[in-house]
């Protein structure tokens, strides 16, 4: 039992360290604010989501070791995503059933915004934004448009991040405000 205090860290750090990135970009008040996506349970997960995805769409071009970096993240966003359903008062028994759900939602949404990131024009990327963060709701085109931007800036400057970055604990990510979606909102 005390060998385990001798034992390297196995990158649990790491692992909290970037998923604590991903959590606390996605409570960015900007995204509530500007973006309008609705600050609720489901907006905010549709947000931890989101970052989580740019961090494993960019992982998804290193070789296979190099990858279990994101699946050990996505575990510990389902540990985190247990942790919290409990602690909303969902009985054990629910929280399998729960879970599944959670996670159907999570590579729903991976599978459509790695998808619409394929297509050159980011009017595949607006509708996937439009649908999963903003419930298909035509009066958020323009808010929807303006997060599938700060999505492509967000792939865009993660390419040049060299793997020690995230291996390090870091995850770099561009400011949220967009200065296009500032202006076509102005009044």
């Amino acid at each position: 039992m005390i060998l385990r205090f001798f034992r390297r860290n196995d990158d649990r750090e790491t692992i909290q360290r970037l998923y604590g990135a991903i959590v606390a970009q996605s409570r960015d008040p900007v995204f509530y604010t500007s973006y309008e996506v609705s600050d609720t349970i489901e907006g905010r997960f549709e947000m931890i989501i989101l970052h989580a995805f740019l961090l494993f769409h960019r992982l998804k071009e290193e070789g296979d070791e190099r990858r279990q970096l994101g699946q050990r993240v996505f575990d510990a966003f389902c540990i985190d995503m247990d942790a919290n359903l409990r602690e909303m008062g969902v009985g054990d028994l629910s929280v399998p059933k729960k879970m599944k759900r959670v996670a159907e939602a999570f590579y729903g949404r991976v599978g459509s915004y790695d998808a619409a990131l394929s297509v050159l024009d980011d009017s595949e990327l607006t509708e996937a934004v439009l649908r999963n963060v903003y419930g298909s709701n035509p009066g958020r085109a323009v808010e929807a448009q303006a997060l599938a931007t700060y999505i492509r800036s967000a792939v865009s400057a993660l390419k040049a991040v060299p793997f020690e970055t995230f291996a390090r604990g870091e995850f770099p990510l561009p400011p949220a405000k967009d200065s296009t979606f500032e202006e076509s909102v102005a009044p």
